[in-house]
């Protein structure tokens, strides 16, 4: 079976999920070349989210948990450190932990995922 970026075959929320995953990489590494965070910065929220989104989208279990693990430290932080800004960062990483926990996600997850 070929490595994919997008599985179009699982359900709506997970697809969605890795689409989130890939975006949320890309506005973080917009961020991580305008301010010149740390390299870690870069690893957690730029290499993290994409490493997962493949890793969802070709059905492996690390994937969905990398995912889910980056995006429930994303939110903590983002509550923690809560200012106006991170308003519109806290509803993408809530979404993306909604469409995770899912119901139809956990369970094509348990099914498939190897």
């Amino acid at each position: 079976m070929p490595s994919r970026w997008l599985d179009k075959t699982q359900p709506q929320t997970l697809m969605m999920a890795t689409l989130l995953m890939y975006v949320n990489a890309g506005w973080s590494l917009l961020g991580w070349l305008a301010s010149h965070y740390s390299f870690i910065f870069l690893l957690l929220l730029v290499i993290g989210p994409v490493a997962a989104g493949w890793g969802v989208a070709n059905e492996k279990k690390w994937g969905y948990w990398l995912g889910l693990a980056l995006a429930l430290l994303t939110v903590g932080f983002l509550i923690i450190n809560f200012s106006f800004v991170s308003i519109i960062n806290l509803l993408f990483y809530g979404a993306l932990v909604a469409l995770l926990l899912h119901p139809q996600s956990r369970a094509y997850r348990r099914i498939w995922f190897k």
